[in-house]
């Protein structure tokens, strides 16, 4: 009995782990669910692995909406907004390199963003953590609100 009870509980928790990954908050993060752990990759732009501004290009191509190619490009596109202001799928720019915008991400809420590390490949991290609070930039909006309500608000 106790062999079939630890089997159905342990069962129970591997449904509930691959609901939370099916079952995303929103179109986006289902997207980004789809690649989370994909390599990094210097100038990657596809499922093989990605750079950070070939990983918010792809996310954002699956959204109906093209992005310039690189972090810095991408910097100058849609509207600025603060830090305060952070909606899903904003954009948010970082110096990581000493000189000036050079790492992108996705916010996708709760003080978190998803990106392509040079280290974890895809992951999601919180604009809290200590690196990335320290080198944070700005933020842009490129999303209209109806794209926004279609793909980055809650199911």
């Amino acid at each position: 009995m106790k062999k079939v009870t630890a089997m159905l509980a342990g069962l129970l928790l591997l449904l509930a782990f691959q609901a939370g990954s099916v079952f995303a908050d929103s179109k986006m993060d289902g997207i980004i669910d789809d690649v989370i752990g994909t390599p990094y990759l210097m100038g990657g732009t596809s499922t093989k692995g990605f750079d950070c501004s070939g990983f918010t290009s792809y996310v954002f191509e699956k959204m109906g909406i093209e992005l310039s190619r690189t972090s810095g490009s991408q910097a100058q596109m849609g509207k600025k907004v603060a830090k305060s202001d952070l909606n899903a799928g904003d954009l948010v720019f970082f110096n990581t390199n000493g000189k000036s915008i050079s790492h992108v991400g996705i916010y996708v809420g709760d003080g978190k963003f998803a990106h392509s590390s040079s280290s974890k490949g895809v992951t999601i991290s919180k604009l809290s953590d200590s690196y990335y609070e320290s080198r944070y930039v700005t933020a842009r909006r490129v999303m209209n609100a109806a794209t926004s309500e279609k793909y980055a608000d809650e199911a």
